[in-house]
């Protein structure tokens, strides 16, 4: 090994080893590690409960689980992965890990609250596990009145306790976010010079913020009305459940753009990397993100279109809902504007980003036939809702999720993983998610209702090649936790900059010095994309020169 390849003696994963250099750690690298495995446990435990209720699926009458357990599987599903996964999924791991390296900064502007709202997410997330498992919670993810407050026997004043709790994390890490992109950019960093990914968590945040409120305050009036018997939301007490489908869409329509949008800014820095190309319409795209999030919270009401809502409030919903669709198909024509003639190379980061489009697409087009008050009536809480919402998050969260993680991995790490393996993985994931959930559309379009254990026999040749898919998608996940982990020990030592992308992040050594991301202050005198094209086998050549050499050679000048 020749000293260039050798990793730095002291680095922020090697600085100390005692649990609490770890636990007590306020270096925003350290925080992203720690959401990073904790978010991955999350991810598998709801994974889990999702193999159950395809197995439950593979037979029209549902032998594996009862009706109660399957309703608890579901619920629990439904809250790991949306609350405890694709809420902090990139935000809290990316976010956390490269918001001061790309803004020139040594750290985020609250370190401690950083610290805080980890734990805050830890112990939220782990007492609403401790509910679910014990007693069991079976309102769904969505916790809809009056089967919440009056019907369901599981714990739910507690269950919302749990998610009360858990919003705290969320409203802290966008605070940072804000503050951080705010005051602390490197000198020369205008807000035209930023790269995507900050514009997309900037408005993420203010999302973040704006919206878990809503949320928080309309659990804690479930938790009221079901320990006091306060009519707020039950009929029986004279409440009004429909005042609760609003306000928790209020809430929850947005989030899908937490969900969504840091995803959108992993697409644009991956997607500008491996087409060696600025982004089309930069400008176009960055102001895009903010017009999603304000978008984001005027479409509540096409969630509720079958409650009897008047047919012009409901006419103003689909109206707003097609316009939200615009700066989502801006940010779509803008990718492949910037891979149009681009000198593309097919790495494994890019390859998670093709599919992310390719199912993007679907999940976004099928998301305007929900719009559509008419279509709604025969598509609303059937599987075509189930095909949609998983389309866009976890063919479009989730893959842009894995497109960031390999991107940045040796940034992260100072290892490479196995490209073959990733290459692969990415394959075999999209395969899976085609067939478990493209079918769910042709169920849905028949009239399979969602949530259901059992089904007419009708269905189940789609079911099964549904169920089947998900075997698929389960090797296509499990797959990058094996090779990440033995990256850690035996992979590769990656260069500083291993993909020649541009950015503050990659011009720190990697891994990253503890405390120290950048010995002096950068100044920025361009925009994060300045590539100049090239042609792809130039640049297949010097990168295989490179790793002939084990380390990449340097960048070529202009490039």
């Amino acid at each position: 090994m020749t000293p260039e390849n050798a990793l730095p003696k002291e680095h922020y994963l090697n600085h100390g080893y005692g649990w609490k250099s770890w636990l007590l750690t306020t270096d925003h690298k350290r925080i992203a590690w720690l959401y990073l495995v904790s978010i991955t446990l999350m991810f598998f435990l709801g994974g889990f409960a999702a193999f159950l209720i395809r197995l439950q699926l593979l037979t029209p009458q549902g032998e594996i689980l009862r009706n109660d357990t399957y309703n608890k599987m579901f619920t629990m599903h439904g809250v790991v992965m949306i609350f405890f996964f694709l809420i902090p999924s990139i935000p809290a791991t990316l976010g956390n890990f490269l918001v001061p390296l790309m803004v020139g900064a040594k750290d985020l502007a609250f370190p401690k609250i950083n610290l805080i709202s980890w734990y805050i997410f830890i112990i939220g997330a782990l007492y609403v596990l401790w509910i679910i498992l014990s007693g069991g919670l079976e309102t769904g993810w969505t916790f809809y009145t009056p089967y919440s407050t009056s019907y369901s026997t599981s714990n739910v004043t507690a269950a919302t306790l749990g998610v009360f709790v858990l919003g705290f994390s969320s409203i802290l890490t966008g605070l940072n976010f804000i503050v951080t992109i705010h005051k602390m950019r490197a000198p020369g960093m205008t807000w035209f010079r930023m790269p995507l990914l900050l514009w997309a968590l900037y408005a993420t945040s203010l999302i973040q913020i704006l919206a878990t409120p809503v949320l928080a305050i309309t659990m804690v009036l479930v938790a009221v009305e079901r320990f006091a018997g306060v009519g707020i939301f039950d009929p029986a007490l004279g409440g009004d459940p429909i005042l609760y489908q609003h306000m928790f869409w209020f809430y929850s329509h947005p989030a899908v753009y937490i969900m969504i949008l840091p995803g959108m800014g992993v697409i644009s820095e991956v997607i500008s990397c491996f087409a060696r190309k600025r982004v089309f319409g930069y400008k176009f795209v960055a102001v895009s993100s903010l017009m999603i999030a304000v978008f984001g919270f005027l479409v509540w009401g096409h969630h509720m279109y079958v409650s009897g809502m008047s047919p012009y409030a409901g006419m103003t919903f689909s109206l707003i809902s097609y316009l939200v669709a615009v700066p989502s198909a801006v940010k779509t024509f803008n990718w492949t504007a910037t891979l149009y003639k681009g000198s593309v190379s097919y790495d494994t980061p890019m390859l998670y980003v093709l599919g992310f489009l390719g199912l993007f697409m679907v999940g976004g087009l099928t998301g305007l036939f929900l719009a559509s008050m008419g279509l709604d009536q025969h598509l609303h809480d059937t599987y075509f809702v189930i095909a949609h919402f998983h389309f866009i998050m976890v063919g479009g969260a989730v893959m842009a999720y894995f497109a960031g993680i390999h991107f940045w991995w040796p940034k992260m790490t100072g290892r490479m993983y196995p490209e073959a393996w990733g290459r692969l993985s990415a394959m075999i994931l999209f395969i899976g998610f085609i067939l478990t959930f493209f079918p769910q559309f042709i169920l849905g379009y028949m009239g399979m209702p969602r949530r259901y254990s059992v089904y007419v026999p009708e269905f189940q040749t789609l079911n099964v090649l549904s169920t089947a898919g998900s075997t698929i998608l389960a090797v296509g996940y499990v797959m990058p936790l094996v090779y990440m982990l033995w990256s850690l020990k035996y992979g590769e030592i990656a260069p500083a900059n291993p993909w020649r992308a541009k950015g503050l992040e990659w011009e720190a050594t990697g891994p990253i010095p503890a405390w120290d991301n950048f010995p002096v202050t950068p100044t920025v005198t361009e925009d994060a994309y300045n590539y100049p094209q090239r042609p792809v086998a130039e640049i297949e050549r010097e990168r295989a020169a490179g790793r002939a050499e084990g380390r990449m050679p340097e960048l070529a000048s202009g490039d």
